[in-house]
């Protein structure tokens, strides 16, 4: 039987001995620990010097290299050259430490769909331990923050890349020849209650944290759910006391460095030790290779526990918002006081600067959670152009503003960005800004199709003025203004897939007669018709749907209608005002299909009812929750197969169409009967090509 012994500095009281079986061999495997006191290590080392087969050291400075630059604690340079005159290999298991750091990033980042680290805020409280580690995130991830500084020297800075990590190993890394001014020295706050201050800060803004197994109570305890709830915490060797510690601080999930291959937690250096007994080699031919050889075979996984018991994760998102118009802006106080007391021509000049500003953070966004239990949490982004200031420039202006505001969203740890409203049609619609910008890009026109002409549907059937007959069209006319445009023309194939009759509205004629061409190839038993006029059929519409970038062009006279149809309105800035949707209460007017989101949302209003989102923001959700960090949807042709796509990644994550919503919000069951009721009366009298004009009677 092979005997193996860790020799511990920690405390004798987590002592523990055991049999079990490793490549083929017995093996009784033994803890003792030495109360912190160095000498004592020796002793016992002596001790077992010739009667063990092999002995991990644990609970000690291990030495590490940065970079080309080697560092041996002085503490315990005395037990390595003991270790080189024993008979007995000693080891401090420096080789596994190594390739399992490695090998954890590149196991659960695959494990979890190749994504999971992307993005990632990282904090490391030692870079210098967890060097190896630093240099695999930092291809996941530039979010890096390294404590060393701060905990090693007391100097209030951190290092934010593994190449400024290794000049400071070296010792010539110019923040080592930082002092605090004479201010800080002579405030009221020490330097220590500072250090402790901004670490903690950094700590809670992070998304995962990396936390040396040595002094591992050291590190953390002063530290609460306030700093670790929500949070992934990287370790090795996680004793059960230390995931009971952690599951009451709120962390979410622990990743452990260390295997679980045998009845009990135990260090790297007791599996490195048993390697080399198991081997039978002198230590100094026990090979790199012999070691992966080891690792592969017996699957000598990282471990993942969820210390709550539930699996859980959090991804995260970035969603561009910008001020439909002037009114918009004057949501603010100090604008809306500007706009109260100076001429019109200042409202003007204030619209021109806050077009130049910089994006900042509008919003955080906290609680979206799917039924398969991943969360999503993001920020709303505002750039400060309204339609008209990008109309007014050219779309590298535009550019500019957006790429800027990917990049914040990069630096906050954003693994997607959608772009909202106007921001999406500008220029080419989002592929300049796709190739150009630090993370994937979607424009959200996609599921702003499928949610227009699911709130049509619900609309229709709420209405109850359109017979349906279940598994058959339905017979109703349909019309689609911008009908080639990106969402026009995913509405139209959708429409044709319903209704009997559709017809296609837009000044682009060649492209009309080509969708008329697909649709009717892919809807032989639908009545297509095309016009570059939406007046000539308009009265015999039942469903209008509005997808232009008219940008307050009048594109539809509304008082042509027919009473008891159903307006959906797609288009940002919206192709409808407010007063002309006035002239027709006997109308249901939707501005397009909003989505429900799942979960209990919390973020700033957007201008819609609470735990609602616009389809193009909830796409943006949809994508982060299904862990696609890729350019979805861009450009101003919308693929076919996406649309149906995220329609079902949606219902796979709890979206739903939200309560319909018009110019005064919600619709509630009253509010339709009383269009309907309207409708009706409206009909028994209605002329096609008459004017209706509600408030033009009211006067």
């Amino acid at each position: 039987m092979k005997e193996v012994v860790c020799i511990s500095k920690g405390s004798s009281a987590d002592d523990y001995e055991f049999q079990t079986e490793f490549l083929g061999h017995s093996m009784h495997i033994q803890r003792i620990g030495a109360d912190g006191d160095f000498d004592k290590v020796a002793d016992i080392m002596l001790r077992w010097n010739k009667k063990a087969d092999a002995i991990g050291l644990a609970s000690i400075q291990f030495p590490f290299n940065v970079g080309n630059t080697r560092i041996v604690d002085p503490s315990t340079k005395k037990l390595y050259q003991l270790s080189q005159q024993m008979e007995t290999p000693v080891t401090t298991g420096e080789n596994f430490r190594r390739v399992s750091h490695e090998w954890t990033l590149r196991h659960i980042q695959h494990k979890f769909g190749d994504n999971y680290f992307n993005n990632s805020r990282v904090f490391f409280i030692s870079g210098i331990h967890h060097y190896s580690m630093a240099k695999v995130m930092e291809e996941y991830t530039q979010n890096l923050t390294f404590a060393d500084p701060v905990i090693d020297k007391g100097i209030p800075k951190f290092i934010n890349s593994t190449s400024d990590l290794e000049l400071y190993a070296k010792g010539i890394h110019g923040i080592l020849k930082w002092v605090p001014s004479e201010r800080l020295a002579k405030s009221a706050v020490p330097i220590k209650t500072w250090n402790d201050y901004i670490v903690k800060k950094a700590v809670q803004k992070s998304f995962v944290i990396v936390v040396p197994s040595y002094k591992f109570y050291d590190h953390l305890k002063s530290y609460t759910v306030e700093e670790l709830g929500r949070k992934i915490i990287i370790t090795s060797t996680a004793y059960d006391d230390r995931i009971q510690f952690l599951k009451e601080r709120g962390v979410d999930a622990v990743i452990d460095t260390t295997p679980k291959i045998l009845e009990r937690v135990v260090g790297l250096s007791v599996y490195e030790a048993m390697i080399i007994a198991a081997l039978e080699k002198p230590q100094d031919q026990v090979t790199m290779d012999d070691l992966l050889e080891v690792i592969s075979s017996y699957r000598l996984d990282p471990r993942v526990v969820f210390p709550s018991g539930v699996k859980k994760r959090i991804n995260r998102f970035a969603f561009v918002i910008h001020p439909l118009s002037q009114e918009y802006l004057k949501k603010d106080k100090a604008i809306d006081l500007i706009a109260k007391i100076a001429p019109e021509q200042v409202m003007d000049a204030v619209e021109k600067i806050i077009a130049y500003s910089p994006p900042f953070i509008y919003s955080k966004v906290a609680g979206i959670k799917s039924p398969t239990g991943v969360e999503a949490e993001g920020w709303l982004i505002t750039v400060g152009g309204t339609p008209k200031q990008m109309l007014s420039h050219k779309p590298e202006f535009t550019y500019k503003r957006l790429l800027q505001a990917a990049q914040m969203a990069k630096r906050l740890g954003a693994q997607i960005m959608g772009l909202g409203a106007f921001t999406k049609v500008v220029g080419d619609a989002g592929i300049t800004v796709a190739k150009l910008a630090s993370i994937p890009i979607t424009t959200g026109n996609s599921y702003s199709a499928s949610g227009a002409l699911w709130a049509a549907a619900d609309a229709v059937r709420r209405m109850g003025l359109i017979k349906e007959e279940k598994g058959k069209k339905i017979k109703a006319k349909t019309m689609v203004i911008g009908a080639t445009g990106a969402i026009g023309s995913v509405c139209c194939r959708l429409l044709a897939k319903a209704f009997e009759e559709v017809h296609l509205v837009d000044v682009r004629d060649a492209k009309l007669l080509a969708l008329k061409e697909t649709l009717q190839e892919e809807n032989p038993d639908v009545q297509v018709h095309i016009s570059t006029r939406a007046d000539k059929f308009l009265p015999d519409m039942d469903v209008i749907v509005t997808a232009t970038s008219a940008a307050g062009k009048k594109i539809l006279d509304v008082t042509k209608v027919k009473p008891g149809c159903v307006i959906t309105d797609v288009a940002r800035p919206l192709d409808l005002s407010p007063e002309d949707v006035a002239k027709r209460p006997d109308v249901l007017y939707i501005e397009s299909g909003e989505i429900l989101l799942p979960g209990m949302p919390e973020m700033k209003n957007i201008g819609l009812p609470p735990r609602v989102a616009y389809a193009c923001l909830a796409e943006t959700i949809v994508l982060a929750l299904e862990g696609r960090y890729e350019i979805f949807t861009i450009g101003r042709e919308i693929e076919w197969e996406k649309v149906k796509e995220i329609y079902k990644m949606g219902l796979k994550h709890g979206m739903r169409l939200a309560a319909i919503s018009g110019v005064h919000g919600v619709y509630s069951d009253e509010d339709i009967q009383r269009i309907k009721e309207l409708a009706l009366k409206g009909r028994a009298s209605f002329v096609p090509g008459q004017s209706i004009d509600y408030t033009q009677s009211e006067e």
